[in-house]
């Protein structure tokens, strides 16, 4: 049996490697379009799952993969596209509160299991220089809602209520408990 992290993100694989179980990577090259109109907590899970079944794989292996947004007011936030961008997300953000919404899917052979893990947050009121700064640092591009909360964003988080590793990317409480179901012979007493 084979521990496969569906994604490619450093963050993931750094999160996953707290469980001290062993696992490869491998990309899944999907168009990871939302449906204009569905609601984000679904449809991040849809896309987690088809991340996941987009995964060669053998019957006995277990692929993990996850899908992150951000949403304030009904705006749906992934990755900014360009620095413009990431500061027009960070407005929005500024003074708001807001939900990281990571959808994870877990399969092993016919079994499968499909969250969506949703954390609250609350960014005080930043000003434009700090906004400048942060996007002219270069860390917001590859983040959803264009803010990393194990960086330099730390400092914009006011308050937050839910599973700190799900704004990073991936929920290692709940995927514990999924695996102990799943793989309960691969996760052994490691963790």
């Amino acid at each position: 049996m084979n521990v496969i992290l569906a994604s490619q993100s450093p963050r993931r694989k750094e999160l996953l490697g707290l469980l001290g179980i062993p696992f490869c990577v491998r990309i899944a090259d999907i168009d990871e379009t939302m449906t204009p109109g569905a609601a984000p907590y679904s449809e991040v899970a849809r896309l987690s799952r088809m991340k996941a079944l987009a995964i060669a794989r053998e019957p006995d292996d277990v692929v993990i993969a996850a899908d992150t947004i951000v949403v304030c007011d009904g705006h749906v936030l992934g990755k900014p596209r360009d620095a413009e961008e990431a500061k027009d997300m960070l407005r929005l953000l500024s003074g708001r509160d807001h939900q990281v919404m990571t959808g994870m899917t877990v399969l092993r052979g016919d079994a499968a299991a499909v969250v969506t893990e949703v954390t609250d947050l609350h960014f005080r009121e930043l000003t434009e220089r700090e906004i400048e700064a942060y996007v002219a640092s270069g860390e917001p591009m590859d983040k959803a809602g264009a803010y990393g909360i194990q960086g330099g964003a730390a400092l914009f988080c006011s308050r937050m209520e839910g599973d700190y590793y799900n704004v990073v990317g991936l929920p290692v409480c709940r995927l514990t408990q999924i695996l102990r179901q799943i793989a309960p012979e691969e996760m052994g007493d490691t963790v």
